[in-house]
C-alpha cells in the first residue's frame, strides 16, 4: 500500500488549490505588463472588493451568517483613510465642507487621522470593534437568522443616516473627497497607481492565505459545525456565541482594510457606498463565485464587476438586463456558484479518467485471473 501524508500544505488534496494560488498570484502581479492603466485601476478596484467577500464567505459560508451589513464595515474603513487624505490635502487647513458648514477648528476625533499609521489602524479597528459589539448583543442571546440579517440592515440605515445628517463633520451626502497625494506621492501618477494595485493583489492574497489558515484550523472546524449544527456544538462543551463574535469581528476588519483600498483607487467615499444595495451586491458576489470557497468568493467579486463594467460600457441601454439575466442562470442552473461548477467538471473529468484506465487494465487482470 502506498502511504500519504495526511497534513500539511502538501497534499494531493491540497496540491490543486496551491497551484491555483499560484496561478492567480502570477497572474494578478504580471496584470501591470498587459493591461491599460484605466483598467489596471478598475482592476485593483475589483480586488478590494474580493476582499470584502473573502471577509463575507467567512461568515456565511463556513459559519452560516448572513450579514446584510458588511457595507458599513466598508464604508468605516474607508472613511478611515478618507479622513487622513483630506487632512494631507488640506495641508493643515479645515477641510472644505467644515469651512463651508461654518465650524472654524478642528473637531477633536478628526485630530488623530492626520497620522497614516493611527488612520490605517483605525480602518481596521473600528469596523472589527463595532462587528464585536453588534456581535456580543445578538450571538450571545441567540438571535440568529433572519433576525440577525434584519438587524445587519438596520445598521446599515443607522451609520448611513448618522454620516448624512452629520454634514458638518462627514462631507454629508457629498461625502469625503478632494485628495490627490498619499504620504507625499500623487495619487494620479502611473507608478503610484501601479504601486497601490501591488500593494491591494498582495493583500488579497495574503487575506486568501489567513482565512485558508483559519478555515482549516480547529477554529475553522468549530465554524463549520457551528453553520451544521449550532445545539450540538453546544450541548459538545463549546460556546458558539464566542466563535460567532470572532470571526464576526475578523470578517468586519477584512472588509475595513477593502474600504481603506477602495478609497485609494477611486478617489472618494460617500453615504451611498455603504448603503444597503452595496451591501445585498456583497453578498451576490460570495453566492455566484461560490459561496465557502473562499477563492470562488474573491472570483465572483471580480467576474461579476468586470462584468458589470463590461455590459454597461457596451450596451449602455440594456446591461442592467445582461446583469439580471447573469444572476438568474447562477441562481437556477448554478447553486453553488462557479466554483462549484468547475468543481464538478473536474470530478467528472477525473471519474472519466479512472474509469477509462479501470478499463484497460480489466483485461490483462482478467487474463491473469484466468491463467
Amino acid at each position: 500500500m502506498r502511504a500519504e501524508r495526511s497534513g500539511g500544505w502538501f497534499t494531493p488534496r491540497t496540491f490543486p488549490v496551491l497551484v491555483g494560488y499560484a496561478a492567480a498570484a502570477a497572474a494578478l502581479f504580471s496584470a501591470p505588463l498587459y493591461i491599460s492603466d484605466f483598467r489596471l485601476n478598475l482592476l485593483a478596484k475589483f480586488l478590494a472588493f474580493a476582499i470584502v467577500a473573502v471577509g463575507l464567505d467567512m461568515i456565511w459560508g463556513y459559519t452560516g451568517i448572513l450579514s446584510l451589513g458588511h457595507g458599513v464595515f466598508f464604508g468605516l474603513g474607508a472613511y478611515a483613510m478618507a479622513m487622513y487624505l483630506k487632512l494631507e490635502a488640506s495641508g493643515g487647513r479645515l477641510p472644505d465642507f467644515m469651512d463651508w458648514s461654518g465650524i472654524t477648528a478642528l473637531p477633536w476625533f478628526w485630530k488623530p487621522f492626520g497620522s497614516f499609521g493611527f488612520a490605517v489602524i483605525m480602518g481596521i479597528a473600528i469596523p472589527a470593534l463595532l462587528a464585536l459589539v453588534l456581535g456580543y448583543f445578538t450571538f450571545r442571546n441567540r438571535i440568529r437568522g433572519v433576525y440577525f440579517t434584519i438587524l445587519t440592515q438596520a445598521l446599515v440605515i443607522i451609520t448611513v443616516t448618522l454620516i448624512t445628517g452629520q454634514q458638518a463633520y462627514t462631507g454629508g451626502t457629498n461625502g469625503v473627497t478632494g485628495y490627490s497625494k498619499l504620504l507625499g506621492y500623487s495619487l494620479s501618477s502611473p507608478e503610484t497607481k501601479t504601486a497601490l494595485y501591488m500593494i491591494t493583489a498582495a493583500a488579497l492574497l495574503i487575506t486568501l492565505i489567513v482565512c485558508r489558515l483559519i478555515v482549516k484550523s480547529r477554529f475553522g472546524k468549530v465554524l463549520r459545525a457551528i453553520r451544521d449544527g449550532e445545539n450540538r456544538v453546544r450541548f459538545i462543551g463549546y460556546n458558539p456565541a464566542l466563535y460567532q463574535m470572532v470571526v464576526f469581528a475578523v470578517s468586519a476588519g477584512f472588509a475595513g482594510l477593502a474600504g481603506m483600498l477602495f478609497v485609494l483607487h477611486v478617489g472618494i467615499i460617500s453615504p451611498s457606498m455603504m448603503s444597503i444595495v452595496p451591501s445585498i451586491e456583497m453578498v451576490l458576489w460570495v453566492a455566484i463565485g461560490g459561496r465557502g470557497t473562499l477563492f470562488g468568493a474573491a472570483l465572483g467579486a471580480v467576474l461579476l464587476n468586470w462584468a458589470k463594467s463590461a455590459f454597461s460600457e457596451s450596451y449602455p441601454d440594456a446591461w442592467l438586463f445582461f446583469m439580471g439575466a447573469l444572476f438568474v442562470i447562477v441562481v437556477v442552473f448554478l447553486p453553488k456558484g462557479v466554483v462549484g461548477l468547475l468543481q464538478l467538471l473536474f470530478r467528472r473529468r477525473k471519474s472519466k479518467d479512472g474509469h477509462g484506465r479501470r478499463e484497460a487494465v480489466y483485461p490483462a487482470e482478467k487474463e491473469g485471473a484466468g491463467a
